[in-house]
């Protein structure tokens, strides 16, 4: 995996948590909103804290959708998880939440679940099959009727 590639899937870990973190402030500052009054939800969104999470949330997305154009989403998403460490330091230091000691054993055992993950391939190999043989193997024509 080339520097581009871990650039990418460190983007996809900070701008998760840098935007649930900036969500949840803007969120506690914001009280209690509910669907059914969308003037609550649309003063929420203009909270600077809850649109700069958005955003953040928003180039999260961007990045993850570029990781899983080049690695299987077994691979991605555990190596995401590694914004829960930086979400609970996050939580316990800037906005001052209790982090529970079994909390952080949960952190730790996932840290070391991607440790375990991150050392494997980053895509599946497939055999090289044409489309045809592929399908052929299956029992398919590719005008839609099975083989005899």
């Amino acid at each position: 995996m080339n520097f581009r590639k871990y650039l990418v899937l460190a983007g996809v870990t900070v701008f998760a948590a840098a935007g649930d973190s900036m969500l949840s402030h803007g969120m506690k500052q914001t009280g209690n909103i509910s669907l059914n009054h969308l003037q609550g939800v649309i003063f929420a969104i203009l909270n600077p804290w809850v649109a700069i999470g958005i955003l953040l949330l928003l180039a999260f997305f961007a990045t993850y959708m570029t990781a899983l154009s080049w690695a299987d989403l077994t691979y991605v998403l555990p190596a995401t998880s590694l914004g829960y460490v930086i979400l609970a330091l996050v939580a316990r230091f800037l906005l001052h939440e209790h982090v529970s000691p079994l909390r952080w054993l949960g952190i730790a055992l996932i840290t070391g679940g991607v440790g375990f993950i991150a050392g494997g391939p980053e895509l599946t190999k497939h055999p090289k099959h044409g489309t045809e043989t592929a399908l052929a193997d299956a029992g398919v024509t590719l005008s839609g009727g099975a083989e005899r």
